[in-house]
């Protein structure tokens, strides 16, 4: 593997938290650890993001966003990067696709908040990300039913996995998606900016 891309074997399974992380929070290591736990995974990766495309506004500098990232995350099996600037992606499907060339054999699971599962039908080639990897999806605050409501749920129900089979997600072939209830931190990157605190 090339230098500054983390490593993985054939066989592991490896959960993706993609997201601008501007700033990263205590709610994004919370359900990091969760995920881990409640899907069986070996590794989890924060992909911190160039940019948005669904946001108007552009994050803070890529290096102060990765640097408070590492900050805020210590766990062995969590590898904070900056893969998307790397290959070059900005979408998700697009990034996805990249990483199954690099690391043929890993058994990737992409994982989202609630609150992305409802507008999830606004992402490029959402569909394409539905039927080609498992998704984990982890309750926050005030958007359970939203996102239990939305297109891509409506769309894709036949695919949802009960959560008590959670820890199967990562080994079932896509399309597969499961929906988990994890503890609440009601905090926000919106919420933290808004605040002056980043």
């Amino acid at each position: 593997m090339r230098s500054g891309f983390p490593h993985a074997r054939a066989g592991q399974v490896v959960g993706l938290l993609g997201g601008s992380f501007d700033p990263a929070h205590d709610g994004h290591a919370m359900i990091t650890r969760e995920a881990l736990k409640r899907f069986a995974l070996d590794e989890v990766w924060w992909l911190v993001s160039p940019g948005n495309p669904l946001k108007a506004n552009g994050p803070a500098p890529m290096e102060q966003r990765l640097a408070r990232a590492r900050d805020i995350i210590h766990h062995p099996n969590v590898k904070v990067t900056d893969i998307e600037a790397r290959i070059g992606t900005r979408y998700t499907a697009r990034t996805l696709r990249a990483l199954r060339r690099l690391y043929p054999g890993v058994r990737f699971v992409w994982l989202m908040g609630a609150d992305n599962l409802a507008q999830l039908d606004r992402w490029q080639e959402w569909r394409w990300i539905l039927e080609n990897i498992p998704v984990g999806v982890l309750a926050r605050p005030g958007q359970r039913i939203s996102a239990r409501m939305s297109k891509a749920a409506r769309v894709y129900d036949f695919a949802r996995m009960p959560a008590r089979m959670a820890g199967r997600l990562g080994r079932s072939d896509a399309p597969s998606w499961c929906f988990v209830n994890v503890p609440m931190v009601a905090l926000s990157s919106t919420e933290l900016r808004r605040k002056g605190k980043w």
